[in-house]
């Protein structure tokens, strides 16, 4: 089976950096993939992204040779298994808030006697390589999204699970469950709770020789991130980039074409050729 570039990364204590797509379209995933990224992350449950749209934009990786992760939807085994069966290296889940939950992340990622996987691995035969039944279990990883109030408080528990292999923060919902209304949803908090709260989050981690993941809106913060001691970390998703990239674009044209004809106009003032 091929091996897993994160896990090796990991072991040898190198941060990653992970890619974010939400656009249902093997193109733009093709295009994310030459951008340098160690991993991308298809994102199946806020992406407007389908399982068919997930097979398609994971092909479309793979001549890259970047690791490929899924975040599902839910704590589900049936979407779980098929991502993983479609050639995902690595699973996300969101709102697991307690041990029994992220116990059940693990068992639907690992086959028997470590889980309750079910055979049939249809792509990741393929694209992933011979002896996949018998190295899948070692070589790919779940990692479990702390988002919630309840998630927070039982974050070391969490940690513990035999066989979860890390955390990632979910900032914007943690910044809904921790703030109690009083602050807006976001990425890349500066409040000294929120603060305090990802670096216990990292400390549980840490404590249980887990990795510690961080969602990012800027490469600044990405950076701090991994000064902190994060092993993982995302920065933005595809359509934040391309909204970014397009209205900077736009926004330079205005800017000196209105100039242009603030010139052009004074001079047909002034009576000037």
């Amino acid at each position: 089976m091929i091996e897993n570039k994160l896990k090796k990364s990991w072991t040898n204590k190198k941060a990653t950096l992970n890619g974010w797509l939400s656009i249902p379209n093997a193109f733009t995933a093709e295009i994310m993939a030459e951008q340098g990224y160690d991993s991308l992350t298809v994102d199946v449950q806020h992406g407007v992204i389908d399982f068919s749209d997930c097979v398609s934009m994971l092909q479309a990786m793979r001549a890259s040779g970047i690791v490929p992760i899924s975040r599902v939807p839910w704590l589900d085994p049936a979407i779980i298994m098929k991502v993983l069966d479609a050639g995902s290296m690595g699973v996300i889940c969101p709102m697991v808030n307690t041990k029994k939950q992220a116990e059940e992340l693990v068992s639907y990622c690992k086959y028997p006697p470590n889980g309750v996987r079910s055979f049939g691995p249809t792509r990741a035969n393929i694209s992933l390589g011979a002896n996949y039944w018998k190295e899948a279990n070692q070589n790919i990883f779940c990692l479990a999204m702390i988002e919630t109030q309840e998630a927070y408080d039982n974050v070391e528990e969490i940690a513990s699970t035999p066989g979860l292999d890390g955390l990632y923060i979910g900032p914007a919902d943690l910044t809904l469950g921790l703030g109690k209304g009083e602050l807006a949803p976001a990425f890349d908090r500066e409040e000294p709770k929120m603060i305090e709260a990802t670096k216990n989050i990292l400390a549980a981690a840490k404590k249980n020789n887990k990795i510690a993941a961080l969602h990012c809106g800027t490469p600044e913060y990405a950076a701090k991130g991994v000064q902190w001691g994060f092993d993982m970390v995302t920065i933005s998703n595809d359509v934040r980039l391309l909204i970014a990239a397009s209205s900077s674009s736009v926004k330079k044209f205005r800017d000196l074409t209105e100039t242009n004809n603030k010139d052009s106009n004074t001079n047909k003032d002034s009576g000037a050729y």
